[in-house]
């Protein structure tokens, strides 16, 4: 599933193709994906302007001139494509062959540009795990979906200081604790897994036993936010089904330190530790047991 790297990567390449564009019209292809699309979805959005392309943790938020606002995930297997109407000029070179069949073209934005290019934006998605959803005009912060989340890991909120108040207390594991959304809003098995690496900490410690170590909390906040916003920066890593909104790869994952590395050496400078495989909560952890403590 893409983690806030790639969400965000897929963010920053819709941008240029959909904000202030005109929403011609829609096709919607079927009923539903994981949940059924909202009642009149083609219909509302159509005719409408796209102010702006937000995210908020992993979802995608589309914001238009009505107020109304279109919350998206893209599940397991969910793309989007942008073609533009006259082939030319316009991102569509993919580097690997990706679900192209139609039959799971799901979605499809037929967009207007303000300087007169017709685009298309389809969401693909052959596992249906993704959706779409609408919040109404100042019901988007307050959406289930979205007002129990935490603090965005790509910037300075995310403290030493704020991670001492989230980790007071707590006796889940340090891994744990990070990828609980209602504390941290948008980090992933991987990241954190880096993240913890780069800290020098085990991801089975208690999260409560590192709540006044003013230091160890320091430094875990900014290696957060290192790893996120390296991983941005490489386009995000291409794992599975993930691809870049204009077909291009992730490379981020040629920077891994520990995940997906198991019984290899460690990265850290003088170590002679190898990377090890754990199950946490039914997900594979990589870690480094002689370097993280």
């Amino acid at each position: 599933m893409p983690e806030l790297p790639e969400v965000e990567t897929v963010r920053r390449g819709l941008e240029p193709f959909m904000q202030g564009a005109k929403v011609e019209r829609v096709e919607q292809n079927r009923p539903d994906l994981r949940f059924p699309f909202p009642q009149r979805f083609a219909e509302r959005l159509s005719g409408r302007m796209i102010d702006a392309l937000g995210r908020r943790a992993k979802y995608l938020t589309m914001h238009l001139d009505d107020g109304l606002s279109v919350i998206s995930h893209m599940g397991m297997s969910g793309s989007f494509r942008i073609e533009a109407e006259d082939g030319q000029g316009l991102p569509g070179s993919f580097h690997h062959e990706r679900s192209k069949n139609n039959r799971h073209d799901h979605v499809v934005f037929h967009l207007v540009r303000p300087d007169g290019v017709h685009v298309r934006i389809i969401y693909n998605d052959p596992r249906r795990f993704g959706f779409m959803l609408f919040a109404e005009e100042g019901a988007l912060d307050n959406h289930p979906l979205l007002k129990g989340l935490g603090v965005e890991p790509t910037g300075n909120r995310l403290s030493g200081e704020l991670l001492a108040s989230l980790f007071v207390g707590r006796r889940t594991s340090l891994k744990a604790a990070l990828l609980d959304q209602r504390l941290i809003a948008g980090l992933g098995n991987i990241y954190v897994c880096e993240a913890l690496w780069r800290s020098g900490l085990s991801p089975m410690r208690a999260a409560g036993s590192i709540a006044g170590d003013t230091q160890t909390l320091d430094r875990l906040a900014s290696d957060i936010r290192s790893v996120i916003a390296e991983a941005i920066a490489a386009g995000g890593s291409s794992l599975k089904d993930y691809i870049q909104a204009d077909g291009a790869l992730g490379y981020f994952q040629h920077s891994f330190s520990v995940y997906g590395r198991e019984a290899m050496s460690c990265k850290t400078p003088g170590c002679t530790g190898m990377v090890e495989r754990a199950v946490q909560s039914g997900r594979s952890t990589f870690f480094c047991a002689s370097c993280q403590c």
